[in-house]
């Protein structure tokens, strides 16, 4: 099999707070065999402005995302990112900002080529565990709305970190339920942003888990405010963070 060309999307949260899950992204594809390309001109996938209503802004944006990701040959490439949101946003929303466009064929090019994380490592790459992978302790996984309900992941993050030595799985209840972060809604209605996230929470700990994980940063870092705030035990951690763990 070829090598898989992968070029990594990293989106504002990651990039700007969460570095560290970026660089555990990259060690867990080339770990996996692939060789990833970084474009250091690549800067948000348009989402903020397109989920506010600025949809020509949003556009404008994401033109820019289809130019920095269609690839100059026609050597196979994949986007990945570690962000069932952003992917989400690609895969979706970019069907109706480029609808009646010259930019259609080229749009759905970028939009087959891209993928979270853990739905590449599970169906492209066909793995069910990365080696050498080690956690000790028990967690909890939150589905993001945006992997579940967009992008209809739900197995491969749960399957891939069975696999991760030392980590037990324990379901917490209503883990599907949005944890109330939604981008702008945490600032628009942020008092029912809280309750969300306090409800999340409080499911997370009656399981008794070390950890919550997820596929998405925006909605850990929501949990962990609130946790930080509430000085709680239980940690967040990205998928990446752990796949990336003990070797």
């Amino acid at each position: 099999m070829p090598t898989p060309q992968v070029d990594i999307f990293i989106p504002c949260f990651v990039d700007q707070l969460y570095p560290h899950t970026a660089l555990n992204m990259v060690k867990v594809l080339e770990k996996a065999g692939c060789q990833v390309h970084y474009n250091p001109a690549q800067t948000c996938c348009g989402q903020p402005a397109y989920n506010a209503g600025y949809k020509a802004e949003s556009r404008n944006i994401a033109e820019k995302f289809l130019s920095d990701f269609t690839p100059n040959s026609n050597e196979p490439r994949y986007v990945v990112s570690p962000s069932a949101s952003c992917v989400g946003m690609v895969r979706n929303a970019y069907s109706h900002l480029f609808a009646d466009t010259a930019d259609v064929a080229r749009c759905q090019g970028v939009q087959r080529r891209t993928y979270e994380l853990t739905e590449f490592l599970a169906e492209i790459l066909e793995m069910h565990d990365i080696s050498g992978a080690a956690l000790a302790g028990t967690y909890t996984y939150h589905d993001s709305c945006s992997a579940l309900r967009e992008c209809g992941i739900r197995e491969a993050p749960r399957r891939l970190l069975d696999g991760v030595a030392g980590l037990r799985r324990i379901e917490m209840a209503e883990t599907t339920t949005c944890c109330g972060f939604g981008g702008t809604f945490a600032v628009k209605f942020e008092a029912i942003s809280v309750a969300m996230a306090q409800q999340k929470v409080e499911h997370a700990l009656a399981t008794g888990a070390d950890y919550i994980v997820s596929t998405d940063v925006s909605c850990l870092m929501h949990l962990e405010a609130y946790i930080r705030r509430e000085k709680l035990a239980i940690k967040t951690m990205h998928i990446a963070d752990v796949l990336a763990s003990g070797w």
